[in-house]
């Protein structure tokens, strides 16, 4: 089997909404698990001057397939006017692993 698996991040500056975030792409089987680092100190240029704010880090473990619709669902909840939004292939990783992500990932 050769799954093709990916990590999708995002970032909020509120925990509560993170936890939304991740609860939710989880039960409507968008995300087999979800990760929520510890509050980080991100800088970043936001119209014209350097910004920084503490925010949550949201790392969404999905197949390829199902990576269209997490999008989609997240920018349609998400607060930010532009979110973060990168995904990282998953390069390795256990048969039984990535199997496991595939399953709850389907479709329901």
């Amino acid at each position: 089997m050769d799954p093709e698996i990916v990590i999708a991040q995002t970032t909020s500056d509120d925990e509560e909404q993170a936890k939304t975030l991740a609860r939710g792409a989880v039960e409507s089987k968008l995300a087999a698990g979800v990760h929520i680092d510890a509050p980080i100190t991100a800088f970043y240029w936001w119209q014209g001057k350097v910004e920084a704010a503490q925010e949550w880090r949201i790392s969404y473990v999905t197949s390829l397939d199902r990576l269209p619709a997490l999008q989609a669902w997240l920018h349609e909840r998400h607060p930010y006017d532009v979110p973060q939004w990168v995904t990282l292939p998953v390069t390795g990783g256990s048969e039984e692993y990535l199997s496991w992500v595939v399953d709850e990932t389907r479709s329901q």
